[in-house]
């Protein structure tokens, strides 16, 4: 079956794995202090904490703009679940809101419909690594969470994605286009956030006993005990995972390339069927991370039946979450996101795929283009 997402790791990663394990210091160490460094200095991200997950990383960022309880946060519902629960966890209401269906990122003129008093912040992602036009909803003047969770190697206007609003977020899954297994970041305009943040990640404490150790004067005794700042929930990342991150940010031009090349293949074989609408591209000046390809086509249930029976595996990513009922919004209309439930599809693109692979999968396209005269 070739996968739809995926990741490359090789015999770097592996032997970053081995060492730290050959270290006997697999938990949280010097290794996450190296990849917070080397992401920050390769993507232009001066305040930058790595975390145990994207979605850990969200309710964190939404933990940090200090939102009063019960108020609102405008959220696309084209999007993953933790965008969601990360509001709701953090103790206030998500309110969905469609998007373009263009670029499938949300628009100003969505979200400005939906302003009232109770609406605090705004929580934008960047669908697929294409970023967002930011500009018109930063003058709202409220609260930006930007996901960036597909949008690593992204950019908007020359500025990297994740570090243009008040609070980003990374994902480092084991299918993003940086994988450190399982992982995620947070990124802070204000650095005294960040400096906040690598506290609450840590129960609220901030310094582990060796840390307070290492670092205390020869006067202070019982550097066992702590000062527990508020209370959090734990979400340390591993120096196992930042040892892998690390091996991933020395391949990620690699990488990228890679996922650029099948992209541009797409493009041109997919643009000239006629049937088949391709993703949009980024403007001038702006770089996308083509974390996924998703199209938009007539017989979609068909067609992605047709390629899983060949061995193809597709998927819809998202399934629009105010059709949820957790929710409570399922008599909300959002006619993009509802349109785009019924015809956009996933399709494979990530740097394991072969050349082979990518001719199969569009030779599958023109062969189900055929049997349905499309």
């Amino acid at each position: 079956m070739i996968s739809v997402f995926g990741s490359l790791v090789g015999d770097e990663e592996i032997a970053n794995v081995v060492t730290c394990m050959k270290s006997q210091w697999m938990g949280f160490g010097g290794n996450v202090t190296k990849f917070e460094q080397a992401f920050s200095n390769r993507f232009n991200v001066p305040n930058f904490a790595m975390v145990d997950s994207g979605s850990n990383a969200l309710f964190l960022a939404v933990s940090l703009l200090n939102l009063p309880q019960g108020s609102e946060v405008i959220v696309p519902s084209f999007t993953w679940v933790s965008c969601a629960q990360a509001v709701i966890m953090a103790g206030l209401k998500p309110v969905f809101c469609d998007v373009d269906p263009v670029t499938m990122n949300v628009r100003r003129e969505e979200v400005e419909a939906l302003l009232n008093r109770n609406v605090r912040a705004i929580m934008v992602v960047h669908y697929a690594g294409l970023a967002v036009n930011l500009e018109p909803l930063l003058d709202l003047k409220l609260p930006i969470i930007e996901d960036a969770a597909h949008a690593v190697c992204s950019t908007y206007k020359g500025r990297p994605c994740g570090a243009i609003a008040d609070v980003g977020i990374y994902s480092f899954d084991a299918v993003k286009n940086l994988t450190t297994g399982e992982g995620g970041g947070i990124a802070c305009l204000d650095s005294a956030l960040i400096d906040r943040a690598k506290i609450l990640r840590y129960c609220g404490i901030g310094k582990s006993g060796f840390e307070a150790a290492a670092t205390s004067s020869k006067n202070k005794t019982r550097w066992w005990e702590y000062n527990i700042a508020e209370p959090f929930i734990k979400m340390l990342p591993t120096n196992i995972a930042a040892s892998i991150g690390l091996a991933q940010l020395n391949r990620i031009d690699n990488l990228q390339a890679r996922r650029s090349e099948i992209w541009q293949r797409y493009q041109k074989e997919f643009s000239n069927t006629g049937w088949v609408t391709v993703p949009a591209e980024p403007i001038s000046g702006d770089q996308h991370s083509y974390f996924t390809y998703c199209i938009r086509v007539p017989k979609r249930d068909e067609l992605a039946r047709f390629l899983l029976d060949h061995q193809v595996y597709t998927t819809l990513r998202y399934h629009p979450l105010h059709l949820n009922p957790l929710y409570g919004q399922t008599q909300v209309r959002l006619p993009h996101c509802e349109a785009l439930n019924d015809d956009a599809l996933s399709i494979p693109l990530h740097p394991r795929l072969t050349n082979e692979e990518v001719d199969k999968i569009i030779d599958l396209f023109k062969d189900f283009g055929k049997i349905h005269s499309l």
